[in-house]
C-alpha cells in the first residue's frame, strides 16, 4: 500500500495532484531521495524548486510545489499547492489523523537527551509493534510535519521529537503531532539567548502539553529546579502526570553505575524494585532510559520486553557513541577508543559528557605514552546568552574535568575554559575545528579514550572523521 496517492495529498492539502501517482516516503533532500519518494519543495537556504527536475530524474513520484518550475514538464506529476510549508504541515497533520485507534504516539522535548530518549522508545517500540520516529533531530518547524507526513498508515507506536530555538515554537509542533504521552526530558541553560531565563526555557518546554489528546499522559522529571512549572502546567491540562527521576514519585531513580561498558540502574516504580541495563555507559542515559519506561508503560508497552530492548540500545551516531579505532593494521591491540558526542553541547550535556570520559577505562603500557591518558577535545557550547563566557569557564571547575589528562580547545568561548585549566591539564587552544586538525595524530595514542564534544556549528564532527581516518577495522573475530 502507497504512503499517499495523489488524490488522498490533494485532499490533506487542498492543492491540485497534476497526474496519477502514488509515492511510497516523503524527501525534502535530493542527496537522500529514494525512488518513489514525493519531493518536497521547501525553501531554506535555496528554493526547492531549483531542484524538482533532479528530483524527478532520481525517480520521484511526485514533487510538492507552489508552480512548474522551469526546466520541469507541463505534465509532470506534481502537487500544486498555495504554499509548501503550510501543505507540509496540513500533510503531517492527515498523516496524524489517519492512524487507527489502536496507534499511540509519545512526543519528547527538553533541553536535553531528546534524541537519545527518543530513539530508547523507538527501541522498544519497535520491538513490541510497528514503529515509526522521527529521523536524527529532525525536531523543528519542517522536521515534526515531515516526521508524520512519512507516517505509515498502519503504525502502531510513533515516537515525535519536538525541539525549539525560540519561544512559541513547541505548542504548534505538539498540537499537530497529539501526542497520547508526551516526556520533558529535563530544563537547562539551552538557547538562553531567546529567553529571559531558565525558568521561561520551563514555560515553552511545558508547552509541548498544549498539543496532548484528551487524557494523555504527561511524563516529566522532577530532578531539575524548575520542574514544579512543567508540572503545573500539566494539571492545568487536567493530563495525567507522571514523575521520574531522583525526586520522581512514580519512577524513582535510586542508584546508578557504570559498570565497564553498560550502566546498572536501580529504581522503584510505584514502590516495586527495578533493576535494568543500558549497552553503554553513562548516567545521564540511566535517567532518559528511566522516563522512557514511563512513557513506554503509558501507552501500553510492556515493561520487561521495554527493559530488554534498553539492554540492547546504544547511542546514536554524535550523541555519545563509543568505537575502537584500531592505529595499527598488524598488532590488533593498539587502539584507542573514541567516543563521538559531536552533534550538540550544552553545559549539562558537557558536564555529563565529560563525566562519562572521567569514568572511562583507559589502558597503559601499549602506546608511545605509556600511561593511557583520558583526552577531551571541546568546542564552544552556542545560545547561552550573556553568561556564556562564564559558563564556559566553570567547566574547569567540574570533578570529572578534574579527572582528565589533557583538554583540547576549540572556539573563542571555550578559550575560557583554557585559561581556567591547570597548566598540567592544557592541550592546545585552537579558533577552528580545522585548525585542530593540524598534527592531530601526535596528540594521540594506542590506550587514549578520546572524547569529542561540541555545539554542531564547530564542526567537531570533522576531528572525529579525521580520527576515524586514522584506523584500520578492527577484526570482529
Amino acid at each position: 500500500m502507497s504512503l499517499w496517492t495523489a488524490t488522498e495529498a490533494a485532499e490533506a492539502t487542498g492543492g491540485r495532484a497534476q497526474g496519477d501517482w502514488a509515492c511510497n516516503g516523503v524527501s525534502i533532500d535530493t542527496r537522500t531521495l529514494q525512488p518513489g519518494d514525493l519531493f518536497v519543495a521547501l525553501k531554506a537556504a535555496r528554493d526547492g524548486h531549483e531542484f524538482v527536475a533532479q528530483a524527478l530524474d532520481n525517480g520521484a513520484a511526485a514533487a510538492l510545489v507552489t508552480h512548474i518550475p522551469e526546466g520541469v514538464a507541463q505534465d509532470a506529476p506534481l502537487l500544486i499547492v498555495d504554499d509548501v510549508q503550510t501543505a507540509l504541515e496540513a500533510l503531517g497533520r492527515a498523516g496524524r489523523a489517519r492512524l487507527g485507534p489502536q496507534a499511540k504516539v509519545a512526543a519528547v522535548t527538553g533541553s536535553v537527551g531528546k534524541t537519545s530518549t527518543k530513539e530508547m522508545l523507538l527501541a522498544i517500540f519497535g520491538d513490541q509493534g510497528r514503529a515509526h520516529a522521527s529521523v536524527d533531530s529532525y525536531n523543528n518547524h519542517w522536521g515534526v510535519p515531515l516526521t508524520l507526513a512519512r507516517m505509515p498508515r498502519d503504525t502502531d507506536y510513533a515516537v515525535i521529537e519536538i525541539g525549539m530555538n525560540h519561544p512559541g515554537e513547541i505548542a504548534p509542533l505538539a498540537k499537530q503531532a497529539r501526542p497520547d504521552g508526551a516526556m520533558v526530558t529535563n530544563v537547562a541553560a539551552v538557547h538562553l539567548e531567546a529567553f529571559k531565563d531558565v525558568a521561561a526555557i520551563a514555560v515553552e518546554k511545558a508547552s509541548i502539553f498544549d498539543g496532548m489528546e484528551p487524557g494523555g499522559v504527561a511524563v516529566i522529571n522532577a530532578d531539575h529546579a524548575h520542574s514544579d512549572i512543567v508540572l503545573d502546567k500539566a494539571l492545568e491540562r487536567g493530563l495525567r502526570e507522571t514523575t521520574f527521576g531522583r525526586k520522581g514519585h512514580h519512577y524513582t531513580l535510586t542508584d546508578v553505575k557504570v559498570q565497564g561498558d553498560a550502566t546498572v540502574a536501580q529504581a522503584e516504580v510505584e514502590g516495586a524494585p527495578l533493576i535494568f541495563k543500558i549497552a553503554t555507559p553513562g548516567r545521564h542515559f540511566a535517567m532518559n532510559a528511566l522516563g522512557a519506561l514511563a512513557v513506554a508503560e503509558a501507552l501500553g508497552a510492556d515493561r520487561a520486553l521495554a527493559m530488554q530492548s534498553l539492554g540492547r540500545w546504544s547511542p546514536y551516531a554524535g550523541r555519545g557513541v563509543r568505537e575502537q579505532i584500531l592505529l595499527d593494521p598488524v598488532d590488533n591491540h593498539l587502539t584507542l577508543e573514541l567516543i563521538d558526542d559531536s552533534y550538540n553541547a550544552n553545559p549539562t550535556s558537557m558536564a555529563a559528557a565529560l563525566e562519562v570520559l572521567a569514568a572511562s577505562d583507559v589502558t597503559h603500557d601499549i602506546g608511545r605514552v605509556s600511561k593511557g591518558r583520558r583526552i577531551a577535545f571541546v568546542g564552544d557550547m552556542k545560545e547561552l546568552g550573556p553568561e556564556t563566557v562564564a559558563l564556559h569557564a566553570s567547566l574547569a571547575d567540574l570533578e570529572a574535568t578534574r579527572a582528565l589528562d589533557v583538554v583540547h580547545c576549540v572556539g573563542p568561548l571555550m578559550k575560557a575554559f583554557y585559561d581556567n585549566l591547570p597548566e598540567h591539564q592544557r592541550g592546545d587552544w585552537t579558533e577552528t575545528a580545522e585548525e585542530m586538525l593540524q598534527g592531530l595524530r601526535a596528540r594521540l595514542d594506542s590506550g587514549d579514550v578520546v572524547l569529542i564534544k561540541g555545539s554542531l556549528s564547530m564542526k567537531l564532527g570533522s576531528i572525529v572523521d579525521a580520527i576515524r581516518k586514522m584506523g584500520h577495522p578492527v577484526p570482529t573475530a
